[in-house]
């Protein structure tokens, strides 16, 4: 026998147990976004490697080390997406819906990057995005918040905190860098790899360093804060009054810089302590400079993205119940005769909005009353020659084994009134 072919590392099967969780994530964050006037937007899995190069920055982590791209056959250089902003900005551009104009939109998928896969950290992973274009005064970035918090509400999210800070314009921000930049290399000798290698390239990314060793350089560096220019800084002092007012708890984090070159002024993070190093459930900011950096006319823009594996395993851990989608009634089949007639009622009943299981591959009545047991159905319609000869079903409750016969015509009502009663 040959051996069984297993799945790609770090790309996971989704059994339904955890599907029946994301697709109740996924309908109460539909649910929110709608109310706030967000409409989906679909895109492709693939784009192009510039794309990416262009926005997230050709010197970070994840377009140097992490990203899926190859060659295709006519030779074009392609990549899977790593994060879902920069093809929203790319569709928007493309199809004219960007400029002058406000845009509130949000999707979800896959997004893909060669990382080391741990928990909660996995190649393909999947996202909520949300992106809002044609804002950019605070009350945009309030919105976007205040949005989060309301879905950790529906969701019975607890132990989850926000942290902000604010990066300033780029101008700013390089000014600040090159400060940085003088601080670290008088430091050179204390530096960890990874640090050593950031210096040059992408040095702010150092402060978000989580080894140990790192943290009395870090906590000593010089402050973004103190370099913001006077614009970003009434931006921010304006969000933090508007989220005192929404009642939204915050803790400003002056180290907070992502992980993406293309943020500018509001930069935030819902973070939680109980998913080990992977602690941010969700991330996003302001990225004013992206569309006109891609291509299109200056357009304003703020966004976030949802990690969907790690607010599945947040909610598994708090006790969340899976809400499982199981059959409310399996037809039992007896005979050729039946599993004929069993096809209709079992229409019928489902046009009427009863899920139905029918069961499948013959089998005596012990074999599918034991089938029937295992759907977890509350219910089980008996359908033999008998019942097929004089239009009835017999109705079975499998918790309590009581069961009575009924005509066929009456089985809509009875099993409503039966599944609005439980």
């Amino acid at each position: 026998m040959s051996k069984a072919i297993q799945a790609v590392r770090g790309m996971n099967d989704l059994l339904p147990d955890a599907v029946e969780r994301w697709q109740r994530i996924e309908a109460l964050a539909r649910d929110v976004l709608h109310a706030y006037g967000y409409r989906e937007i679909r895109l492709p899995v693939l784009e192009k490697s510039e794309l990416f190069a262009r926005s997230i920055g050709s010197l970070t982590d994840i377009v140097e080390k992490e990203m899926y791209s190859f060659e295709d056959r006519s030779g074009e250089n392609l990549t899977l997406r790593p994060e879902g902003t920069a093809g929203c900005v790319r569709a928007g551009i493309e199809n004219g819906f960007l400029h002058n104009q406000i845009q509130r939109l949000w999707y979800a998928g896959p997004m893909f990057r060669h990382e080391r896969p741990q928990k909660g950290r996995y190649r393909q992973f999947h996202q909520i995005g949300v992106e809002a274009f044609g804002i950019e005064t605070p009350d945009l970035d309030a919105e976007l918040i205040v949005m989060c918090a309301r879905l950790w509400r529906a969701l019975g999210l607890d132990g989850i905190s926000l942290q902000l800070n604010s990066l300033g314009t780029p101008a700013s921000r390089a000014a600040y860098r090159s400060e940085l930049v003088r601080y670290l290399e008088a430091r050179r000798s204390v530096l960890d790899e990874d640090s050593l290698r950031r210096l040059d390239k992408n040095p702010l990314r150092i402060l978000d360093s989580k080894n140990p060793a790192m943290q009395d350089v870090v906590t000593a560096a010089p402050s973004l804060s103190e370099h913001l220019d006077d614009a970003s800084r009434a931006h921010f002092e304006r969000l933090l009054d508007l989220l005192r007012r929404a009642g939204i708890e915050y803790t400003i984090n002056p180290r907070l810089v992502r992980g993406l070159d293309y943020y500018t002024r509001t930069v935030f993070e819902w973070t939680t302590e109980r998913l080990g190093a992977q602690s941010a459930v969700c991330a996003g900011g302001r990225y004013d400079g992206l569309v006109e950096q891609l291509g299109g006319k200056a357009t304003p823009a703020a966004g976030f993205a949802i990690g969907m594996e790690r607010l599945a395993e947040l909610l598994a851990q708090q006790g969340d119940q899976n809400h499982e989608v199981h059959p409310q009634a399996y037809l039992v089949l007896l005979g050729a005769d039946a599993e004929g007639e069993g096809l209709t009622l079992a229409e019928r009943l489902r046009d009427a909005g009863v899920r139905v299981e029918c069961n499948g591959g013959g089998g005596s009545l012990k074999t599918q009353l034991k089938r029937a047991d295992r759907s977890r159905a509350r219910h089980a319609l008996l359908l033999g020659e008998d019942e097929v000869r004089t239009a009835s079903v017999t109705v079975k409750d499998l918790r309590d084994g009581t069961q009575r016969s009924i005509a066929q015509s009456e089985l809509v009502d009875l099993l409503l009134k039966k599944l609005d009663e439980e």
